[in-house]
C-alpha cells in the first residue's frame, strides 16, 4: 500500500470497540509511534465505560502541529473498529473517503435484543477502502486472541507514514510484560493481510 500522508497534514484516526478489546492500548501504541517519528500528537479517549462490554473509543490526531485532541464530525481519515455495531455507532465521524478497518467481532449489546443483520454488507457498499478481518481466522494464526488489536494496528500501519521501528519501539514500551513477541508477530501478520 502506498503511504498517503504528508508531514504537514493532520491525520485523524478514530479507534472504537468495547471494553476488554484493547482499544486504549492500541491508541497508546499509535500515539507513541507517531511521537517517536517526530509528529505532534493529541489523543482523546473514553475508558470510563471500558469494563467488558461497554463502548470504548479513542481519537488520535497527529501531524506537524495539532491543536485539538478530538476529531470533528465527518473528518476521520481512518476508522479502526474491533466490533461491528461500534463501527455503526461512530459513522458520524466518517466520510466517503474514510478508510475502514473492521474486525467482524460481534458482541451483543445488553440493550439490543437481536443483533442487526446486513451491517457489513452496507459498510462494504459505503466505503471504497474497506479492510475486513475475520477474528476467528486471525486468532488461529496468532495463536492468541489477546493480540487482535495489534493485528489491526499492522493493517493501519500500511496506511500511515510512521516507521516500522517506531511502531516496534512503541509496542515494546506499552504492551504488557512478556507479550512483546506475540504482539510483534500479530502486528507483522496485519501488515501482510492487505
Amino acid at each position: 500500500m502506498e503511504k498517503d500522508i504528508k508531514m504537514n497534514k493532520i491525520k485523524n484516526i478514530l479507534m472504537v470497540g468495547v471494553g476488554g478489546q484493547g482499544i486504549i492500548t492500541a491508541s497508546d501504541i499509535l500515539s507513541e509511534a507517531a511521537l517517536l517519528d517526530g509528529h505532534d500528537v493529541k489523543k482523546s479517549e473514553i475508558h470510563g465505560m471500558s469494563q467488558r462490554g461497554g463502548s470504548v473509543f479513542s481519537h488520535v490526531r497527529y501531524g506537524e502541529k495539532v491543536y485539538s485532541p478530538t476529531i470533528k464530525t465527518g473528518e476521520a481519515d481512518i476508522l479502526l473498529s474491533l466490533e461491528v455495531i461500534e463501527t455503526v455507532r461512530w459513522l458520524v465521524y466518517a466520510n466517503k473517503s474514510t478508510k475502514v478497518i473492521l474486525s467482524e467481532t460481534r458482541i451483543q449489546p445488553q440493550t439490543v435484543k437481536e443483533y442487526p443483520e446486513g451491517v457489513i454488507e452496507s459498510l462494504k457498499k459505503e466505503f471504497k477502502d474497506f479492510f475486513l478481518v475475520n477474528p476467528i481466522e486471525i486468532n488461529k494464526q496468532n495463536g492468541d486472541n489477546k493480540v487482535l488489536n495489534t493485528t489491526l494496528l499492522g493493517i493501519l500501519s500500511n496506511l500511515l507514514d510512521i516507521s516500522d521501528s517506531s511502531w516496534e519501539k512503541a509496542m515494546e514500551k506499552l504492551v504488557p510484560n512478556g507479550t512483546y513477541e506475540s504482539n510483534l508477530a500479530a502486528f507483522r501478520l496485519g501488515k501482510k493481510l492487505f
